[in-house]
């Protein structure tokens, strides 16, 4: 049974600062007309509500109506300052969901987000709402501009995570195909027996208790557990690696066994040299989405002899 690799400090070091310039030379390549884009189609919904509510003024009338569009309810998040996330207002208010019917149907709902507007609402961006006073053009272009400009920077940002981590995801499966390997339905793998079999892979299952991108029959038997991690800082590693994927391979270690199963991450972005070697002390198997060479050729050396070869792909 083959081991799987544990990088040293130097090997980590390097190929970080592959994917690090990999990830600052496709940031260069995104076009600038995205985010314009994504600018200019929020700015006539941010002017739309502004217009409805009468600057705001009217918040309370007209909710019911507002918060059931998904994009004006989006709109209303970034009224506070700082905004709040949509599961940080679901906790703030007590509510389950926001749904059209939802909003619709329960005026006491509507009420809690209106109190919660009110006392949150950003001071700088609409300073008439405490001053009853009422805005000129200069106040509301500017309230529109900065409300425009939070909401198109956050939705580029989360672009960026689920197309990086989709893209990942994709050129992951094609390698593994590629190499050998069948793809075969997703499952509830509560036990290693309804894993994937030698030379099979699932994409997004449960194994165990938690959820991994793929799960992966080697050939020796043993199942590796993949996450593909896409980072954009160092910081945001810490997330994406440590608290997440490392987390992971502890749970399915301990519940598996060390010897059944292999927790892998494919990473891709900009990451903390610190953080790998942590996640790596920490039993999960790192490799490179710029190298999955390397991924393949040591699931090659799970094959037992006499057994035909993987493809290199």
């Amino acid at each position: 049974m083959i081991d799987p690799p544990h990088w040293t400090r130097t090997q980590l070091d390097d190929a970080r600062q592959k994917a690090e310039d990999d990830f600052r030379e496709g940031r260069h390549l995104e076009p600038l007309e995205l985010y314009l884009e994504v600018f200019d189609e929020y700015r006539g919904i941010v002017e739309e509500f502004l217009e409805e509510t009468v600057d705001l003024t009217q918040l309370q009338e007209h909710a019911p109506e507002l918060l059931a569009d998904s994009k004006k309810q989006e709109v209303f998040r970034y009224l506070s300052g700082p905004p709040v996330s949509l599961d940080d207002l679901k906790v703030l208010v007590e509510a389950k969901s926001f749904s059209p019917d939802r909003i619709k149907n329960d005026p006491e709902l509507v009420g809690r987000l209106i109190s919660f507007m009110r006392d949150w609402h950003d001071r700088r961006r609409f300073p008439w709402l405490n001053g009853d006073w009422e805005p000129d053009e200069r106040h509301r272009e500017a309230a529109v501009l900065a409300t425009t400009a939070l909401i198109a920077m956050r939705s580029i940002e989360t672009m960026r995570r689920n197309q990086g981590k989709q893209l990942q995801e994709r050129i992951v499966a094609n390698q593994l195909q590629r190499s050998g390997f069948e793809m075969v339905p997703t499952r509830k793998a509560t036990t290693l027996s309804k894993a994937p079999k030698a030379g099979q892979f699932c994409p997004e299952s449960m194994l165990g208790t938690r959820k991994a991108d793929f799960i992966v029959g080697l050939w020796d038997d043993r199942t590796m557990a993949l996450e593909c991690k896409v980072s954009n800082s160092a910081t945001n590693s810490i997330k994406r690696l440590n608290n997440d994927a490392a987390v992971k391979a502890e749970v399915w270690r301990h519940d598996f066994g060390n010897l059944q199963v292999v927790p892998t991450a494919v990473l891709s972005g900009v990451y903390g040299l610190r953080n790998l070697e942590d996640a790596q002390n920490r039993g999960l198997t790192l490799f490179w989405a710029h190298d999955l060479q390397a991924m393949v050729d040591w699931m090659h050396g799970t094959k037992p002899q006499g057994v035909p070869g993987l493809s290199s792909g």
